[in-house]
């Protein structure tokens, strides 16, 4: 296994892994947003597993001002952490994290930030395995708003 940074030849392979982690979004808008994400200021960080010529996972790594249970800013944060169902329980998902803990201990970022969804038992699972602590559960609302006919 090869953890290394996405290359541009690597774009079709990342999207269709995207898909996996994310199926309710098109195809197309998780390749639009993902190339425009790397091409950004600053750029999302892709962090790719490779094995026998195949990528089987992925991290991606964005800059927040704030994030839940962290006290400084910016902050990296795992924006997505996707490891496929045939290539999990070999360490790439830890090693795809490893990179990235290195990469923000070379640029002197004293933490990292994360998220899973609450019902996500296998990435919660995997985050605190990785030693991170669970800080927060949230519930997020939505409401549809009536037009006004004022």
């Amino acid at each position: 296994m090869l953890v290394r940074p996405l290359a541009a030849a690597d774009i079709p392979a990342w999207v269709a892994l995207r898909a996996e982690l994310w199926p309710d979004q098109p195809h197309a808008e998780l390749d639009t947003e993902g190339r425009a994400a790397i091409a950004a200021e600053p750029p999302l960080v892709v962090f790719v597993a490779e094995t026998h010529d195949v990528l089987a996972g992925f991290i991606e790594i964005g800059m927040r001002s704030v994030a839940e249970g962290c006290s400084t800013s910016p902050v990296p944060y795992v924006e997505g952490w996707y490891v496929h169902a045939d290539a999990r329980r070999r360490g790439i998902g830890r090693a795809l994290m490893a990179a990235v803990e290195a990469w923000c201990r070379e640029r002197d970022y004293p933490e990292l930030g994360s998220d899973a969804l609450a019902d996500n038992r296998l990435s919660r699972d995997a985050h605190a395995a990785l030693g991170f602590e669970e800080v927060e559960t949230l519930v997020v609302f939505r409401k549809a708003l009536a037009h006004s006919t004022e």
